[in-house]
């Protein structure tokens, strides 16, 4: 049992981070009317926490080779707690941004080093056995979210950060006592040049598209961070091409294979939890729902996804990347196209059929991801494999929420300009941060059945496209995948057939 204990400790902190992706899905309604929120302040309550982490998970990988996994591990387990007590204390949304941000930096050390500390920690058959484990946990942790959020939520919105406080005291004690310290000797200082521009990047980027759906695309305040962010992505690779100990060496996705790897990464956490941020204030403003009982609505989701990953993932290991990877993006992407099935009308057993097939994909696609890019950079280089996966993952998270947001307010806004409804734009706007009951309410007695038919058939037809685009994200990725990454393991692609090892081996 004591040899299980240090993936233990590992999949707590990780459980934890990766359900605070989640968790405040079903928590928004209730945050936008205690902190009187914009839509745009709902997006960032979410995706700013995404952010973090994508942005500084790689750098966090750097550190950790350096100075130590388990150390950096557990002062991101600290620095949790504290951002994780600053969110339950938020008196206003912008002070809760920050607090959510902070909780993405701590995150980012958490995640950086999960799966490098399993890679030492573990050999050969065991290795396989708990990346199954901790590839369940992750699918579980995301899944899971909304259905805690829910729970957590009928006492007060506060708690589910407040939660996070007694979970941190555990994972600390555990990684203490059972985890061993492992570094990279003579491993490089961090790129911090890298760090800040892929972060000022990929920030500017995020920002656009959530001011694109605040504001739409006609303005330059939308149109000009993305162009922005774009450049300085550009200029961070001719940086990393040129450093000689980069965060990210992108001589890597000269491999089509690592290419590939990292594109399942992003569209993994674009195509299947992206979506649940408007599934979840659909379930709430638009059908009434407490948040117990939406978060409910995602047991399919969480209980497969777990399922799948637990039982199957050891086996999931001894099959080719590309096909079980591609496999599970297309499932991803089935799902989300059998709740595009929804009207005005419909309520939420509507969904159940698209979660279930949703946590399939899940459930098959995350142990064989984080196993993948393990193999596709040698073992000394493990921190940066991980934090590249990672960073993959919730990129694409973000950018999923800040995309889809464009589009469920393009498709509400369209409906109800066509219905001749004042304001069309700002009724949308108010739809996505939830304030559906607000938008009724704020109309004459006379007017509200009709309203309320209206602001259900907007929402239902935003949250259509919202699943097409998820559905067509999943299936053409899962396609490329298979395409792209081959049955040799990326990392050995282009090294001499006498320095290969089997992939099990490292």
């Amino acid at each position: 049992m004591r040899t299980w204990l240090p993936l233990v400790a590992i999949c707590t902190g990780t459980f934890m981070l990766l359900v605070d992706v989640t968790i405040v899905n079903v928590a928004l309604p209730d945050i936008a009317a205690d902190l009187a929120t914009t839509s745009s302040q709902l997006q960032w309550v979410v995706d700013v926490y995404a952010l973090a982490l994508a942005a500084l998970v790689l750098g966090a990988g750097s550190l950790a080779d350096l100075y130590g996994r388990r150390r950096l591990y557990l002062a991101g387990l600290v620095l949790f707690a504290v951002a994780s007590l600053a969110c339950g204390l938020a008196p206003n949304a912008p002070l809760l941004i920050v607090a959510r941000a902070v909780q993405g930096i701590g995150g980012a050390a958490m995640f950086a080093t999960t799966t490098a500390l399993i890679n030492s920690t573990y050999e050969g058959r065991d290795r396989g056995t708990a990346f199954g484990v901790w590839g369940a946990v992750v699918g579980a942790a995301a899944a899971i979210g909304p259905i805690l959020g829910g729970a957590l939520t009928e006492l007060d919105w506060r708690w589910i950060f407040f939660v996070n406080l007694p979970v941190c005291v555990l994972a600390v004690w555990l990684t203490l006592a059972v985890v061993r310290e492992t570094r990279q000797p003579g491993a490089p200082h961090p790129d911090v040049p890298g760090i800040a521009l892929f972060t000022l990047g990929a920030g500017g980027v995020v920002f656009g598209l959530v001011r694109a759906a605040a504001d739409g695309w006609g303005r330059p305040a939308a149109w000009a961070p993305i162009a922005g962010g774009l450049v300085v992505l550009a200029a961070w690779v001719l940086v990393e091409r040129r450093r000689a100990a980069p965060m990210l060496d992108v001589g890597l996705f000269r491999s089509r294979s690592f290419s590939g790897i990292m594109l399942g990464g992003l569209l993994l956490n674009a195509a299947a939890f992206s979506s649940n941020l408007y599934v979840s204030l659909w379930l709430q403003s638009v059908l009434g729902l407490s948040p117990l009982q939406g978060g409910l609505v995602f047991i399919p989701l969480s209980l497969l996804s777990f399922v799948v990953a637990a039982l199957a993932g050891r086996a999931l290991q001894t099959r080719p990347p590309r096909l079980v990877l591609g496999a599970g993006l297309v499932l991803i992407g089935v799902g989300s196209l059998l709740m595009a099935r929804l009207d005005g009308g419909s309520s939420w057993p509507v969904l159940v059929p698209g979660l279930a097939v949703l946590g399939l994909g899940v459930g098959a696609a995350n142990p064989t991801l984080a196993s993948a890019a393990l193999a596709a950079v040698p073992r000394e280089r493990s921190g940066m494999a991980s934090g590249a996966v990672n960073t993959a993952r919730q990129l694409g998270f973000a950018l999923g929420v800040a995309v889809l947001g464009s589009v469920f307010t393009a498709r509400a806004g369209a409906v109800l300009s066509g219905a001749a409804v004042p304001d069309p734009s700002g009724t949308a706007s108010a739809l996505s941060a939830g304030q559906a009951g607000a938008v009724i309410g704020s109309a004459p007695p006379e007017q509200r059945a009709a309203l309320a038919d209206l602001v259900a058939t907007a929402y239902a037809d935003g949250l259509r496209d919202v699943f097409l685009v998820c559905g067509v994200a999943g299936i053409v990725g899962g396609l490329l995948v298979v395409w792209l990454v081959r049955a040799a393991a990326p990392a050995q692609e282009h090294r001499p057939a006498e320095q290969r090892e089997p992939a099990a081996a490292r």
